[in-house]
This record gives C-alpha cells, sequence and structure tokens, in this order.
C-alpha cells in the first residue's frame, strides 16, 4: 500500500486546535502505522507568515483574559454574515502565498484543518491549482460557533455535538459531509484503567474523594478555591495542578495545607489523572472540558472566558455534566452537595459526564480522514464562492498593493 501524506493545519491561539491535532496525529500512529505519515504545521510560525497575524495569536492570552469584554465583542462581530464573507475573503489574500507554498511542499494526500480561517486560502489553492486534494475541517468548539468554521469547500466537517452538527446543516452544508464524532482528544483517554489501578501508579490514596484542580497561566484565582477547600472540612485529597503557571505553584507551594494534597507544575500526563481523579475544578477550556467528560467527569467550572468558553459552560451545565460555581463560596456549596445523601447528586453528574464523554473521537475522526484520503481528489474544489478568473484577478491586485506599500518611503 502507498503511503499517505496527512497535513494538518493547525493554530496555537489557545490549546485546544494543537491538542486535536496531536490526538489525530497520535491515533493515525496507532491505528494505521507506517501506512500514514502524519505532518503538522501551523502556517503562523513559517517564514513569510504575516507578522500582525502571528502576534495576534500570541497575544490571545492578553486579549481573553485582560480584555474580556473587548474579547466578546470581536467574537460576536467576526459572525456577522458580512463581516465573516469579508475576513474569508482577506484571508484567502493575505495567506494564499503562504498556503499554496504549503501545499506543494508536502504534497498531501489529505488536508486537515483544526482553524477555521485556513479553510479559505487551502480552498482558493484548490480552486487555482486543480489539485482538487480532500479537506476536512476539524471544529474544535463544542457549542458557540462561529459561522466561518462551516465552508461548503470542505468534503468533510467533523464536529464534536450534534448541535454543532444541526448549526452546520443550517448553514448549508452537505448533510453527507457533516459528522459527529466529537472533539478528538488524546487516544490515552480510550484506554481507561480503574480509578484504584490509576491512583495506585500515580501513588495518590485509594480511600478518599480526589478532586483534580486543573491550573494554567489562563486560570485566575485557582488558589483563592483551594483556600476555601482546605478550610471545608470535607474528607477528600486535593490534586492540583498549576499548568506553567510558576506563580500559582509557588503559592500552593506555600500553603498550610489541613487535607492531603499532591502538587505539580507542569504534567504530561493528564490522561492518567483525569482516571484517577473523582472530579474536575477548571475554566471552561474546550481542552479540558472535552477530556473530562471523556473520562466520565464532572466539572465544577470556575471561570469562562466570554466567547467559545461561554457555549463549552452551556453544555456542561444543561446536559448535568458540573456546575458553574463563578466564586469560592458558591463552588464550596456545589461540592458539599454532590458529597451529601451519599454522594447521590455526584454520581448524577459523573453519569451525565460519561453520557457526553466521546474517549474514541480521535480514532472516530482518524477513519473518516483515512477513507476521504484513499478516494483520492474530489470535486469539491468548485465550490469555491468566486470564479476562477476573478480569484487571479484579486490575489494579483492585492501582489501589486504590497509591491507598492514595500517601495513607498517610510
Amino acid at each position: 500500500m502507498t503511503r499517505k501524506r496527512i497535513l494538518i493545519l493547525t493554530a496555537d491561539a489557545g490549546f485546544g486546535h494543537r491538542s486535536t491535532a496531536n490526538a489525530l496525529a497520535k491515533a493515525f500512529a496507532l491505528r494505521y502505522g507506517d501506512a500514514a505519515t502524519v505532518t503538522i504545521v501551523n502556517p503562523l510560525d513559517e517564514p513569510g507568515a504575516p507578522p500582525f497575524l502571528r502576534g495576534a495569536e500570541s497575544d490571545y492570552d492578553k486579549l481573553a483574559t485582560q480584555w474580556p469584554s473587548f474579547y466578546k465583542l470581536g467574537y460576536k462581530m467576526s459572525d456577522l454574515a458580512l463581516t465573516t464573507s469579508a475576513t474569508e475573503m482577506t484571508y484567502v489574500l493575505i495567506m494564499y502565498d503562504l498556503i499554496a507554498r504549503l501545499m506543494k511542499q508536502h504534497r498531501p494526500d489529505v488536508v486537515v484543518i483544526t482553524f477555521p480561517t485556513y479553510q479559505y486560502p487551502v480552498a482558493a489553492y484548490r480552486r487555482l491549482s486543480g489539485h482538487n486534494v480532500p479537506m476536512v475541517t476539524i471544529v474544535t468548539d463544542l457549542m458557540s460557533l462561529q459561522k466561518m468554521w462551516f465552508s461548503a469547500s470542505a468534503d468533510l466537517c467533523l464536529v464534536p455535538t450534534q448541535f454543532a452538527a444541526d448549526l452546520a446543516l443550517e448553514r448549508g452544508l452537505d448533510p453527507e459531509s457533516v459528522h459527529v464524532t466529537g472533539l478528538p482528544v488524546n487516544p490515552a483517554l480510550a484506554d481507561a484503567p480503574t480509578p484504584a489501578e490509576a491512583r495506585a501508579a500515580l501513588g495518590w490514596p485509594a480511600d478518599k474523594f480526589t478532586v483534580l484542580a486543573a491550573g494554567s497561566k489562563r486560570v485566575e484565582r485557582l488558589d483563592q478555591f483551594a483556600h476555601v477547600l482546605n478550610h471545608a472540612g470535607f474528607d477528600l485529597h486535593l490534586v492540583a495542578v498549576a499548568g506553567g503557571n510558576d506563580e500559582l505553584y509557588a503559592k500552593l507551594r506555600a500553603t498550610d495545607w489541613h487535607i492531603p494534597v499532591s502538587l505539580y507544575n507542569f504534567v504530561d500526563n493528564m490522561p492518567a489523572m483525569l482516571h484517577a481523579a473523582d472530579c474536575v475544578v477548571s475554566k471552561a477550556g474546550g481542552l479540558i472540558v472535552t477530556e473530562s467528560l471523556a473520562c466520565g467527569r464532572p466539572l465544577l467550572l470556575v471561570q469562562v472566558i466570554p466567547g467559545q468558553e461561554t457555549g463549552n459552560a452551556e453544555l456542561v451545565t444543561r446536559e448535568g455534566a458540573g456546575d458553574l460555581t463563578l466564586e469560592p463560596l458558591e463552588f464550596l456549596e456545589a461540592l458539599g452537595d454532590w458529597l451529601t445523601d451519599g454522594r447521590r447528586l455526584y454520581h448524577q453528574r459523573a453519569a451525565n459526564a460519561h453520557r457526553l464523554g466521546r474517549p474514541t473521537a480521535a480514532f472516530d475522526a482518524a477513519e473518516l480522514i483515512w477513507q476521504a484520503c484513499r478516494a483520492g481528489p474530489t470535486q469539491r474544489a468548485s465550490r469555491f464562492p468566486i470564479s476562477r478568473a476573478k480569484m487571479k484577478e484579486l490575489l494579483q491586485s492585492f501582489g501589486n498593493a504590497l509591491s507598492l506599500s514595500d517601495q513607498s518611503p517610510s
């Protein structure tokens, strides 16, 4: 069998896009071995990437956490129909040469996209070059979905929830192209040991209700939630992961703990920790929410960044897989409710989390991508909304404008 080349285009604005790409790569390695060669590329890391786009990506943390209202406004504005169309064409003009170079360099048998704006320059490249390589979009937001995720040029649109599938159809995608796979998560989450086995491997107490508090530089005030837990008198074991947030880790280390704790800064074995925990405390980020649900672990959400995280929190709370507790005392009250009455409410939350979780999502997505890869070139490239002649004209005009700009005195 001829080895198939799979190119995954991702981004590093947040953790979700890259983690989805990594999960797919692992699934391909486990399922197809040497028959598949997977290459993950962030186009904005490549030479010639527009500096302002690279800067916008690196400023994601600051924008989302320090100016959440501004971030939410921008998120909503980018979803307006007129703005969306203009933004799509802008990305084509700005990124066409970069994407065309990557496509020629890697010569993929299928291109997989985990960041919405890359769909449009890829679609334009297919239209102009006649290289009709299959294009697969992996939607990495659970509920709050911008229109830009849904391109009629995509041969497959793999979505995490039925809500996302309904929205894709509502926005005109071919029903045959839309599949609910769940959001691809680390395939290790599908290989579930018993909690007792997982705790023994980590050296955690076997007989304590275990709360996993997952932090990062994006999670605010996690030390305050840990503080109220420390003084609540609950019989539990707290596992706190700072996620590379050195300031948070120092605060946790300096605390006089009255309960059993296990403290970590940065870890690379989060699947093992999720399997060993009883519940998860964190922000409503797509990655931690999806991974927790994949393990059947209910969530106490202590922070929501406006935008796509709003939808994540809505999914968790609406489906009864967790609670939104934005203040330490709310958090304490909710956890207390979970632990009373024989943990009846906790068991309900865990059952709902298990129902929502899709631990095999990476394998399911990989299988559909593999089928598209083996099917070969597609006719969907003709669905690009602008003719080849018009696209060539626009790209030529844009190139001329750039040349004049470069020649003008500074």
